[in-house]
């Protein structure tokens, strides 16, 4: 099994309504299967994987949710108030695994 540690990946920023808003960029299909396959390695539950994730100048921790065959990366408020993001932009996005 490859394991990846390191990912580059853009899209647009969308938008979860629930009780609090939520905002997240979804991971592409190749890069989501080669995730499922090294989940059971890095994982700490419900699927969750731990990353450091960056966009523009902004790092932080936070982890990845799985969504139907696919992962989804939350984005902070804190992390789109400093890069100037709104739903609908498109961001290009490092997460190191682990």
């Amino acid at each position: 099994m490859d394991i990846i540690s390191e990912i580059e990946f853009s899209g647009p920023i969308w938008k979860w309504v629930g009780p609090a808003p939520f905002y997240f960029v979804t991971i592409p299909d190749s890069q989501s299967k080669k995730l499922k396959a090294i989940s059971k390695l890095v994982s700490y539950g419900w699927g969750m994987i731990p990353v450091s994730a960056k966009v523009g100048a902004t790092e932080w921790k936070t982890s990845l949710f799985p969504q139907e065959d696919q992962y989804v990366l939350p984005l902070k408020k804190v992390v789109r108030e400093a890069e100037g993001l709104s739903e609908r932009d498109t961001v290009t996005v490092i997460l190191k695994i682990g």
